[in-house]
Parts: C-alpha cells; structure tokens; sequence
C-alpha cells in the first residue's frame, strides 16, 4: 500500500511565529506528530510519504504515486481539511482522516467525501482500519471509548519529515490530564487520568532524533507534562543523564500545570535536563472566574507569585489567558494586562472563550439554550468571536480583546516586560559544547538588532536593556535575544487580530440589528 499523510495548513495563529520564523529561514514552529505516529503504527511493508502544506503544495507526483491518503487536522484547519479530503477524491484515493476535530464533527468529514474515519485513539483503531481493508471493506467509522496503554506507542517516523523547515522538534510523553477545567476538550479525548511512556521508550524516540541529526529545541507536547509527577521525576532522572552524555543538543520547552511551582525537586529536574520554558493556563487572575470553570488548581496559591519561582528557577514562564468567562466584570482584559505586567510574562497568547464540542461548558452552554453555532460551523482561533451568548455585551468583551492584544504585543512595553523577566532568571545549568553560529543565524541577529535597535522608536530600550542583560544576567543573553525577535511575529499579529475581530463584530451587530428589525416587524 503507498499511502501519501497530509497535514492541512494552519490559518494565522498566535504560535505560528511566521514572521519570526522568516529570520531563520524556516517555514513552521512544529511537526505533527499524529501523521508522523500512525506511519509508524501501520505495517510497515506500506510505503509512506508525508506533506506538510504548511511547507509545501502537495506535488502531481505524490497525488499519481498515492494509493490511499490520510489526513489529520485539530479545528482551525478544518478549510483546508475539507478542501483536500475533495481533492483527494476526486482523484479517486481512498480516503482516511483521524485528528482531533474528525471526531468532535465527524458528520462534517464524512459529507467532504471521507471513506475511513479512524478516530479516537490510534493504538486501538488503527489496526482495526487495516483488517476492515483486509476484508475488503470500502467505508468505515472506527471509534474506541478505551483508553490505550501508550507504552504501545511506536516511535514516530521522524525520518518522513523535512527536518530543515522546522524550528523545533515534538516529542510526546504522556496523554491525559487530572484536572477538570470546563472548556477544555483534553480530558474528553485522552481522559483524567494521565497515561506515560516509559523513560526507556521516550529516549529512544530522542535517539532516534540525534541519528537523524537534529540539533535544536524540542517540545514536549504533552497537555500536561507534570499531570504524572513521579513518572516525570523518573524520566527526568535518566533525561539529565542522556543529555549530559550527548553533550545537551536539545533544548525542551512544554505545558504544565501551575502546581509545578510547588514542586522544588520537579523544576531543578527539568531545568538539569535543560528545559528552558514552560506554558501555563493561567486564563484569569479572577478567582470568582477559575471557581467558575472549575480550574481550582489556580486559586491554591498566589498566581504572581508561582511565576516568580518558576522564572528564578531557570523556566522563562509561557502562559495563557481567556476573556469572556460568565459572571466576568468589566474590566477583565485591563486585569489581565496588570497581571501581565506584574509577573513579567514575555509570551502571553490571549483569546475569546470557546465552547469546543462535548466539553462540560459546550454542554452547559447547549443546556442553556446559549451556543450560536451547531457542531458542524465550527471555526476557532484566536481571531474569531464567541462561539456562545456571554453574559455580558460581546461587543465590550471584543473590544477589551483587542485593546490587551495591542498593549501587551506594543514593542516597547513587550522589550520592558522582556528585560524584567530576564532580569530574574535563573541561569541554565546545561552546557553545550561551543559552537560558531550559522550565517543563517547570524543574518537573523542582524535583522533583529537594525529593526529593535535601530530603525524602531524601541532603539534606546534595546540596547539600555540588553547591557543591562550582559551587565546583571550573562548567562542567559542568547535567550533574551532570541524571546526578543519573537514581538517580530506578535506586531504582525496583533493587527491581523484587530482587524478580524473588528470585522466581525461589525457583521455581528449589523446582523443583531436585522435580527431585531425582524422580531418587531413581526
């Protein structure tokens, strides 16, 4: 079987990092693993080639060569998937998507021309789509409630990538999270209870990255990479090892849960192993809001200071943050933006809440008689409105959307907020043999130094603060630098943002107004 694995192209997104991405010559931040893994777990008798169409177009030859396609895709691309589940059919391939979004709206994908859903997870329905194949069957919906033990996962077929285009690496440890947050689809899909690799099995997967030569930063992808703490504690005690005796190629950022800060022994691991950022939920400093959506585990200790300590301990803190939780007062973006600010968070991706299909706050809402949209008009990203009636007006929640954006990503406030963070951070305890800078990196430490320290009003901050970098923090002046180049990415974005969001809050009330002129005139 020659099967041809698709990747749908992402719509702008605030981790899309195109701009910065540009600097170095590369095309996408991470590969898909799911693609990468199901090539794996087929027999591999079959042979594989794998499109990304973030990269690239899928070539005359790869079509003609391919006898069944598969596709994966998460909500955003859902244009895309649809657009090339037709193409794909109406060259007549056999047709089989997998993914988070198929199984949230499978109806959807079946009408664009799908004949294999294979949904759920793999280690149980991917074999169970090939002996439907092997007894002749054209069509089938493959669903599995059980939960795999993921030591069965193979490791992913990191070799069918195009290794230069990607900034950094995705590696899974564990799926599953413990925590009960309303509007998150991670436990609807992996479960509460976290299920992990064995440490043997991840570090092969590593080896398998170091053969092929990579040599770059790493994400751990996992939801919650701490939702099993003494499975983590034991794979972090042979990571520092392997790293040290490879002499640290990797670097590894990840997600966890705020709890982490409570956790000495847990940071000082990762930060031996060389990690160098975590992203957190933080969603909202109103507790009334976290009760609310039953994020609990964020109200136990002081959020500012939990950044704190991870920052001082050598973890430059990531976080995220939603506007639009019910009951939430005015106000609530300026809040988030203060705390922001006090915490000294570079990278804060900020959104509009969505209720995503068969969570707890999508049935909540549907109950409520409060969803705009049915499963099947899903579209979801950090430009797009409320999904739901908030019980608040969605034009005040908009525009407070729009105003944290465009404060938090200006580029003078985002070089202060930068340089405080930095100013703090722990130095890393990993060192990696020296090694003379690429002229790829170096051109985009030019570009980056004429715009921020020349040609922007920013010039005076850039260079105040990278001495004072160089003067109070040494260690940690290359980060600094590259976390800096990263606003080149959120100036663009902020005003894609702002126009999206703008639009369609203007079609929104023109909509509402014809609405009303209807109600009276009946």
């Amino acid at each position: 079987m020659r099967v041809l694995l698709i990747y749908p192209v992402f719509p702008p997104t605030f981790w899309s990092y195109d701009k910065s991405l540009e600097l170095v010559n590369r095309k996408v931040l991470l590969p898909h693993l799911g693609l990468i893994t199901v090539a794996g777990r087929l027999p591999q008798t079959w042979e594989f080639k794998l499109c990304d169409r973030n990269i690239r177009e899928v070539t005359e030859a790869e079509w003609e060569w391919a006898e069944m396609v598969i596709f994966s895709a998460m909500i955003v691309q859902k244009p895309d998937l649809l657009a090339q589940i037709k193409e794909a059919k109406r060259r007549g391939k056999c047709v089989v998507v997998g993914g988070s979004y198929a199984p949230s709206v499978p109806s959807e994908v079946q009408e664009a021309g799908a004949d294999f859903l294979v949904l759920d997870e793999g280690e149980i329905t991917l074999p169970m789509s090939v002996e439907a194949l092997q007894r002749g069957e054209t069509q089938a919906t493959i669903r599995t409630e059980e939960k795999p033990d993921v030591t069965l996962r193979p490791i992913p077929r990191y070799d069918l990538l195009e290794l230069d285009a990607y900034d950094s690496m995705s590696v899974q440890f564990s799926r599953g999270c413990p925590f009960q947050c309303e509007f998150c689809d991670i436990i609807v899909l992996y479960g509460r209870k976290p299920r992990t690799k064995t440490p043997a099995q991840l570090l092969k997967e590593l080896d398998y990255l170091y053969e092929l030569g990579w040599r770059r930063g790493v994400f751990m992808v996992d939801d919650n990479f701490i939702g099993n703490k003494r499975n983590v504690k034991l794979l972090l005690k042979e990571l520092k090892v392997w790293q040290k005796e490879h002499q640290y190629p990797f670097r590894f950022n990840t997600e966890a849960s705020v709890d982490l800060a409570q956790d000495t022994e847990l940071m000082e691991l990762m930060v031996e192993s060389n990690f160098d950022a975590v992203f957190l939920g933080i969603e909202t400093p109103d507790e009334e809001s976290l009760k609310l959506t039953k994020k609990f585990q964020n109200t136990r200790d002081s959020l500012t200071d939990t950044i704190d300590t991870l920052i001082r301990a050598g973890l430059r803190s990531m976080a995220g943050f939603i506007i639009g939780f019910d009951g939430e007062k005015i106000g609530a973006a300026s809040r988030i933006i203060r705390f922001v600010e006090n915490a000294a968070i570079p990278t804060a991706m900020f959104g509009m809440l969505q209720a995503l299909p068969h969570t707890a706050l999508w049935h909540r809402l549907e109950k409520e008689g409060r969803l705009r949209v049915d499963n099947s008009k899903l579209d979801i990203n950090q430009s797009t409105l409320m999904n739901f009636v908030p019980t608040r007006p969605i034009e005040d929640i908009a525009r407070e959307y729009i105003e944290a954006f465009w404060t938090l990503y200006d580029a003078e406030i985002f070089l202060d907020r930068t340089y405080r963070c930095f100013l703090k951070l722990g130095a890393p305890k990993c060192h990696a043999p020296f090694k003379f800078p690429s002229w790829v990196d170096l051109r985009a430490l030019a570009i980056v130094i004429w715009r921020q320290g020349f040609k922007r009003n920013t010039r005076w901050k850039f260079w105040h603060h990278f001495f004072g970098i160089l003067k109070h923090n040494t260690p940690v002046w290359e980060h600094y630098l590259t976390v800096c180049a990263h606003n080149e990415h959120f100036l663009e974005y902020r005003q894609i943002v702002r126009d999206e969001i703008e639009q369609q809050l203007q079609e929104f009330l023109v909509r509402e107004k014809q609405e009303t002129r209807q109600i009276v005139n009946v």
